[in-house]
């Protein structure tokens, strides 16, 4: 495969700077996604390497940074305590194989090119989505940050033992949790330039209880294992297949999602374009990699991919040099995160689900929209209550259906019957004395704009509400878009008009929208000299079919226009 991050050392210096703050950023986080997760601090740590490195060399945008994230996290959460909860002894090795099929979902999107695609959703989906995953990503963090392991039973479980967790907090271990906060929170802005403030909460905190709170009882990470990870076998359950299946397949969307989105603010940032089948594909090689390798399924992080950018970074060589970085640590120096306290990578994550939460549009979404806000609110309690691929279903799909209804309404309007020179159209002088010439015995059907299904129902309205007349022009000339739907409405409009005696003359259809009527087999009811470029034409020609008598007055009266053509037939074009 061809790399085309165009992977080039003529900024080698921003390049390799990025890569070592982006490094010292996601060191802490990995360790708090992972231990949130249920996997452990190590899992979170190689989820970092192997989907930092592969997305990099094989991805579509130079400087993104890509590792577990609070979404992923969420949702490989779930996973892994489904997956224990079924089967506690393959429990785990399930849940990495869910993550290597997340990388083939993303592989596969990316081949068939389908990037593109991802994203194409209402925003307060994607809004109202992104916000019950940090409801859920806080609520998570609020047994360990008690000092205390989160209740079975999930968000609801976990929800319902709430004042229980209250009532038995330990007041050294929520006391750290606090100071992590308040460092991340209060830290000044200067400093935060210089060096993340989770860095500084990971290590001063720590530094703290093991001096203040030597003697007291603190849950700490302990030993992780350094060296090369432990390959993990593809391990399947029949009775599991299709649970794996949709898990892998959401996982790998969620990614998808996450990472296009990250990737747009890169763009922003540097003025570039990414390429997102490519950047689909290089998520999926990570993610399998990492599966393969027991590490937690990562995607592009926002806060690593800005902080890259800030620092210099202009190819995937900081991606590349990141992922690096953090293999060291793993491989040599992983000793030194032991007694690092679990409240304080609480703390931390806490801090992300805050982050992850869209408060700007949480903010005014009843102000923009109150549709939109109900949409949000509606999506985001499924989310945390429910289920994410249900939140997105129904988010999407109710979304689309009042768009649907918006646009419908809209185009509406432009389907009108005339059979006067009124405003209701632009019609040029001789098209409106044409049409004065043939005394209501000629109706105009004038449809504008896209044909979409739900313009059928006015199609049909103007048809039932159509009078009496010798002469049915339909006028396609300013329709783009014809669909099946409002087709079939149109064909029975001109069914009835035939069956009734009446001449049916066709106007401005070309390109698409006349393979499209000539797919529903419309010549059995129009032929094919009653096709007709333009409004005039076809005006001049019902003129003659309601009173062939006045063909030559017609001519005479409009000569000054500068039409020759003597023969009906020379208006039209053949089929």
């Amino acid at each position: 495969m061809k790399l085309t991050n165009t992977i080039h050392f003529r900024n080698l210096q921003g390049d390799l700077f990025g890569g070592l703050t982006a490094a010292i950023v996601s060191l802490p986080l990995a360790l708090a996604f992972g231990v949130a997760s249920g996997a452990g601090p190590v899992a979170g740590l190689y989820g970092a390497v192997c989907v930092g490195f592969f997305a990099a060399l094989f991805g579509g945008t130079p400087t993104l940074i890509s590792e577990p994230t609070g979404p992923m996290t969420v949702v490989m959460t779930a996973v892994i305590s489904s997956m224990i909860a079924k089967n506690p002894e393959n429990g785990m090795a399930m849940a990495f194989t869910v993550v290597m099929l997340a990388g083939i979902f993303q592989i596969l999107l990316g081949v068939f090119k389908l990037g593109k695609y991802i994203t194409l959703m209402p925003y307060s989906v994607i809004s109202g989505f992104m916000s019950g995953i940090g409801v859920i990503l806080i609520l998570l963090q609020i047994g360990p940050f008690l000092g205390q392991t989160n209740p079975k039973g999930g968000v609801l479980g976990l929800v319902q033992n709430l004042p229980d967790l209250f009532t038995k907090i330990n007041p050294v271990e929520t006391a750290l949790g606090a100071m992590t906060l308040a460092i991340i929170f209060l830290m000044p802005s200067k400093l935060k330039r210089v060096v993340p403030p989770q860095l500084v909460a990971l290590v001063l905190v720590t530094i703290v209880s093991l001096v203040v709170f030597k003697d007291a009882e603190i849950r700490r990470i302990g030993v992780i294992p350094m060296g090369l990870p432990t390959l993990q076998i593809p391990t399947f359950e029949t009775s599991q297949i299709m649970v794996m299946l949709v898990d892998g397949a959401m996982l790998g969307m969620l990614g998808c999602i996450d990472t296009l989105l990250t990737a747009v603010i890169a763009d922003s940032l540097t003025r570039t374009e990414h390429k997102s089948d490519k950047e689909l594909i290089g998520q999926g090689i990570g993610n399998l990699i990492s599966g393969l390798c027991g590490g937690l399924p990562g995607a592009g992080a926002t806060m690593g991919t800005v902080v890259n950018i800030q620092t210099g970074a202009r190819t995937a060589v900081s991606g590349l040099t990141r992922a690096l970085i953090l293999l060291v640590v793993v491989l040599w120096a992983a000793g030194l995160t032991q007694p690092i306290p679990m409240a304080v990578l609480a703390g931390i994550a806490l801090k992300v689900g805050i982050d992850i939460l869209d408060w700007s549009f949480l903010q005014r979404a009843h102000k923009v929209s109150l549709k939109g806000a109900l949409i949000m609110y509606g999506v985001m309690f499924l989310t945390v209550f429910v289920d994410l691929i249900v939140a997105v279903g129904v988010g999407v799909f109710i979304a689309n259906i009042l768009t649907i209804e918006r646009l419908s309404q809209l185009q509406s309007q432009d389907v009108k019957t005339i059979t006067d020179a009124d405003d209701a159209i632009v019609l040029n002088d001789e098209e409106k004395q044409l049409l004065d010439q043939a005394n209501g015995r000629v109706l105009l059907f004038y449809l504008s704009g896209p044909m979409i299904f739900g313009v059928s129902k006015a199609i049909a309205r103007e048809h039932s509400a159509m009078v009496d007349s010798d002469v049915l022009i339909v006028d396609l000339s300013d329709v783009p878009m014809l669909g099946v739907t409002a087709s079939l409405a149109i064909e029975n409009a001109i069914k009835d008009a035939s069956e009734q005696g009446r001449h049916v003359l066709i106007v401005g259809a070309s390109g698409k929208i006349k393979r499209r009527l000539d797919k529903f087999g419309i010549e059995r009811f129009v032929p094919s000299h009653h096709f007709f470029v333009n409004r005039s034409e076809a005006l001049k020609q019902a003129l003659t079919l309601v009173n062939p008598a006045s063909l030559s007055a017609n001519l005479s009266a409009t000569s000054e226009y500068g039409s020759t053509a003597s023969d009906p037939d020379t208006y039209g074009y053949q089929s």
